[in-house]
């Protein structure tokens, strides 16, 4: 497998492929001439969700963060440490402005585990949480064929066959920050933690902001009722099965089993 260097600079032309396309439609993220700054970030808060939120992003060498650990500083300040020029960062907080309920709630559930676990044992809740965190793929579905179909590594099905369906009855919405870090630079090898949420036929005619807005109260919900407990409520996604997020997607591309790996049998 490819190992994954993201570009050192600012790079606006990996930002023009289709797994930013919300990005750019919600932040007009492709038109930033340079690395977006933590007051600019700040000022999308609120943009999607509407709601008074008083999270911000702070340059990350500006904090003192004395013997608090990351979540710890988030928790009780609302301030998020954000590195300068970081990929990983930039996208962090674009997910905290699109997902604020469900990125808050990750950050309490880190909290609560540490207070019983410590910091050098990781709970398998955490492990979930951090996963989830770093690599989650959204998908909103309209029936539960397609949930069943992933999970039983239906690939040429549900990304090939059924093409035609994607963004009408499925659509793809990116948690994990780390996923949008490595698709600016993507390899045939990317994959991230797929949890489908079923929707009703009201969703299809929202904004893609109103959307976002749905998902993260269903996604609040879930989690809230066990979904990130441990790793077994996710299941793998190659990324660039997800139609238009690569070139070319023949069929021979979906035949490639070392990417697009068969089910193991029990």
């Amino acid at each position: 497998m490819k190992k994954f260097t993201a570009p050192e600079a600012w790079q606006v032309a990996c930002l023009h492929a289709e797994p930013f396309s919300h990005l750019n439609q919600l932040f007009d993220l492709k038109s930033q001439q340079d690395w977006p700054s933590p007051q600019w970030l700040s000022s999308h808060v609120n943009s999607i969700s509407l709601q008074q939120y008083d999270t911000r992003f702070v340059a990350d060498e500006t904090i003192d963060f004395g013997d608090k650990y990351y979540e710890e500083i988030i928790f009780e300040t609302h301030q998020v440490p954000t590195r300068s020029q970081n990929w990983h960062d930039l996208f962090g907080a674009l997910i905290w402005c699109l997902f604020p309920k469900t990125k808050a709630l990750l950050n309490a559930l880190h909290i609560e585990e540490i207070a019983q676990f410590g910091l050098k044992q990781r709970s398998k809740k955490r492990n979930a949480l951090t996963l989830f965190d770093e690599c989650g793929l959204v998908l909103a579905i309209d029936d539960d064929k397609w949930r069943d179909a992933f999970k039983s590594h239906q690939w040429q099905n549900v990304f090939y066959d059924n093409r035609s369906e994607w963004q009408q009855n499925l659509k793809p919405f990116v948690f994990g920050h780390a996923n949008y870090e490595m698709l600016t630079n993507p390899f045939i090898g990317l994959t991230g933690k797929l949890v489908c949420i079923n929707v009703d036929a009201a969703f299809w005619q929202l904004s893609l902001s109103e959307q976002y807005r749905c998902l993260d109260d269903k996604l609040v919900a879930l989690i809230n009722d066990g979904l990130l407990e441990d790793n077994t409520k996710m299941s793998p996604i190659p990324l660039l099965g997800i139609p238009n997020w690569h070139e070319p997607q023949d069929l021979e591309f979906y035949q490639n089993t070392d990417y697009f790996r068969p089910k193991r049998r029990k």
